[in-house]
């Protein structure tokens, strides 16, 4: 990756494994980066009591963005906590984030997930994160073609902002409507072909791919730090991997969530 890396050590206040340490990856860039504001002070402060009690082999920043109401809020919950905000909610003013650890070929992946705010006067804001992010998840909402045009910008913005080598992912949430919806998958799919990026569609009220959508970007991650620490041979194909997984889900008649 374009970041120095050092190695970083397996703590945690929870009891041993017993299991042997697999070799260590380099660490991501710091995940954390120009916290100043009392906002990102104050997000910290919710969540170290979580980072706290979580060891991991590994850390990678990733930012949720994307116009306003698209679900980026709620499908970050519904990944961190299995839950769906039903109802109104108040969108999302500046910055908030969450930590959750998963298990990737025996390494502890810890994904730093930032909720950002989609509305125009917090652009500026976001612009500042994109440097130190490893991992970018751009949605729009299947039922709001607005929200599907201005990925185009948003695209625009990550080439200009972010890390040359991050990783990109673009979702089409709220796959679960199916009446109103105004964009195909036909279309998500060509607009990340057209960009080279994965693409996947996902439902934060039903849990539908979400957890195979994270799942998806942390493993393309660990490979990444894999190659850099160790020169391991070989590529993760992360659209590939989301096919053969999301046939497997099909074949089984569920959904990954």
């Amino acid at each position: 990756m374009s970041n120095p890396a050092s190695p970083v050590s397996r703590t945690s206040t929870a009891p041993s494994s017993g299991r042997a340490s697999p070799a260590p990856l380099p660490s991501a860039c710091p995940v954390v980066a120009n916290g100043n504001g009392p906002a990102l002070r104050r997000a910290m402060l919710r969540h170290s009591s979580i980072s706290s009690v979580e060891f991991y082999d590994v850390a990678f920043k990733v930012m949720l963005v994307g116009d306003s109401g698209v679900g980026k809020t709620c499908l970050l919950i519904r990944y961190k906590d299995g839950s769906f905000l039903s109802g109104a909610y108040i969108s999302t003013v500046g910055m908030d984030f969450r930590n959750k650890v998963v298990t990737v070929d025996d390494y502890k992946v810890k994904l730093q997930i930032w909720d950002t705010a989609g509305q125009e006067r917090f652009r500026s804001v976001t612009h500042a994160y994109y440097r130190d992010a490893h991992a970018l998840l751009l949605l729009y909402d299947v039922s709001n073609k607005t929200s599907f045009d201005n990925t185009r910008a948003w695209l625009g913005e990550i080439n200009e902002y972010a890390q040359d080598d991050v990783v990109i992912m673009l979702i089409g949430n709220k796959a679960d409507i199916t009446q109103d919806r105004q964009v195909r998958t036909e279309d998500g799919e060509r607009l990340a072909r057209e960009y080279g990026v994965a693409f996947m569609e996902t439902s934060a009220k039903t849990g539908c791919n979400v957890e195979l959508a994270f799942m998806a970007v942390a493993r393309e991650l660990k490979q990444r730090a894999s190659r850099s620490a160790h020169g391991a041979s070989g590529r993760f194909n992360m659209t590939e991997y989301i096919r053969q997984e999301s046939q497997v889900r099909s074949n089984n008649g569920c959904c990954s969530s």
